[in-house]
């Protein structure tokens, strides 16, 4: 019994759901998002409302009942506000700043580091410490600060890197604290 996958999804207003087969489409005012759905689910959408039921009970399919109906969900709020991560750069010299569409970091190599931003992705820096990551896809914006992160890991030691801004890095002592 899936309490998640169970709860029907209400579509707002200005926000269109077409289903092709086993294809959803999600078109709200900030963009269009597409995704293909398991063939073991099936989705209906009545009026305002989206109700998502498995083909029966075995594992995979309840493991994949609650998953669908919480990507799809997902897609309608990205549609209508936009997801976004934010980033903050710790380190002496350590910088971002922006160029076009791209992001030049700096991080302590011997070149500055330029990152490409993906389609469907924004970057904005208020500050040369502080990157947030914009976007209507919750899965490609989390995968790109991931990306991004991976340039330079948070260090235990001086808590230098990139790190998330809800993120706690646990400092370590040096070797003579005793």
């Amino acid at each position: 019994m899936s309490r998640i996958g169970n709860k029907p999804i209400t579509v707002p207003s200005g926000v269109e759901v077409k289903l092709d087969g086993q294809n959803i489409t999600v078109t709200g005012p900030k963009g269009t998002l597409k995704r293909e759905i398991h063939k073991n689910i099936s989705v209906k959408v009545e009026e305002n409302t989206i109700v998502i039921k498995r083909k029966d009970d075995e594992p995979d399919n309840r493991s994949l009942h609650g998953l669908t109906r919480s990507l799809i969900n997902n897609m309608i709020i990205g549609v209508t506000s936009e997801y976004s991560k934010e980033l903050q750069i710790n380190g002496v010299g350590y910088r971002v700043a922006k160029q076009g569409n791209n992001l030049n970091l700096t991080l302590g190599y011997s070149h500055p580091v330029i990152f490409e931003a993906p389609e469907g992705i924004t970057f904005d820096v208020p500050n040369p410490n502080t990157i947030i990551v914009k976007g209507i896809d919750k899965e490609l914006v989390g995968q790109t600060a991931a990306v991004i992160r991976t340039k330079r890991l948070p260090e235990v030691y001086r808590g230098k890197g990139i790190k998330y801004a809800d993120e706690v890095i646990r400092r370590k002592e040096g070797k003579t604290g005793k």
